[in-house]
């Protein structure tokens, strides 16, 4: 194989913008096809992006020869389903995060895709962030000491009519949480990536603001194997939008005032500087592109499904614990 065609499940507003793109411009990517469940959009998302193929029904889909890899950008209780049926048909799986619904499904994706010897894959793109690995690099090299605490606020003001198509991220059923299983799952991610593996969860979640069916905010306690402890804020209610990073080490400390922009303040030894290390323009494509490597060169992708799975038991725990 020297080219991956992909098929992509779901067209929502990421599909267009990102990975619809990565999917049609990468090199060693073909677009398939498109589902969709009302078919008429399915056909203008097809149309739009160049892909031949468009479908009302993935199982179809998933089941055309010519498809060898799937990228599920569905809401979040299909995603197991969609995933074991398309390793069962023998098909790859980038599927979007958080990763399902609860622990028991990430196993199974796990499961059916390793029983079919198909790659699975899980879209916490900010791995590839480069202000991240600058990070990493700044940590690894001392120079703010010891690692203490670590803070992560995200707030993203977000309370949907009942009429509106975005509506299921506040139905427990659909999304299994509010902010934090929709976003606070990529910075749960970011924390593992920079500290390693979480031994001690507690937190607190509230949806006494907007009352939705899911918490509006929660905060997070985290303890790390290495010593580190760190706080997670997210919430829907607040106003005032926020994606800070703030690291707190025995020399000096790291400031990321947004996450997505890739600014970075260093503060050590008695030194301020700046340094901009931003994501890529499409911040889908690094992902994609390592996933098609993945493919092609037979290994696994970055960011695995076991990678998910540690994420989506951290934040049942988070729930459990509150």
């Amino acid at each position: 194989m020297s080219v991956v065609r992909w098929g992509l499940i779901g067209a929502g507003d990421i599909a267009r913008k990102r990975v619809g793109p990565a999917l049609r411009d990468l090199p060693d990517c073909e677009l398939v096809s498109i589902s969709r469940s009302k078919a008429e959009l399915a056909e203008a998302f097809a149309l739009e992006f160049g892909a031949p193929k468009w479908f009302a029904d993935w199982r179809e889909q998933i089941a055309d020869p010519d498809v060898g890899a799937v990228y599920i950008a569905t809401p979040v209780f299909l995603h197991a389903e969609q995933t074991i049926a398309a390793a069962e048909a023998g098909k790859h799986v980038l599927c979007e995060k958080p990763m399902a619904i609860g622990v028991s499904e990430c196993e199974k994706m796990i499961a059916a895709c390793r029983s079919n010897n198909v790659k699975l894959g899980i879209a916490y793109y900010r791995r590839f962030y480069p202000g991240i690995d600058r990070v990493k690099e700044i940590i690894a090299s001392g120079e703010i000491g010891k690692l203490a605490v670590a803070q992560i606020n995200v707030f993203e003001y977000f309370d949907p009519a009942p009429d509106d198509p975005r509506h299921w991220f506040v139905e427990i059923e659909k999304n299994g949480g509010g902010p934090m299983m929709d976003f606070g799952c990529h910075r749960i991610e970011v924390l593992i990536n920079l500290f390693g593996k979480v031994t001690t969860v507690r937190s607190i979640v509230s949806n006494a603001m907007l009352q939705h069916q899911v918490e509006d905010t929660a905060s997070a306690i985290f303890q790390f194997e290495n010593g580190t402890s760190a706080t997670l804020t997210v919430t829907h209610a607040a106003m005032e939008p926020k994606d800070t990073l703030d690291i707190f080490g025995t020399n000096g400390s790291i400031h990321i005032p947004v996450l997505n922009n890739g600014e970075i303040v260093i503060d050590a030894g008695g030194e301020v500087r700046r340094e901009s290390h931003p994501p890529a323009p499409n911040i889908h494509a690094p992902l994609i592109g390592d996933f098609v490597e993945a493919i092609l060169q037979d290994r696994e992708p970055e960011v695995t499904g076991d990678d998910g799975l540690e994420v989506q038991a951290t934040i049942d725990e988070i729930y459990m614990t509150a």
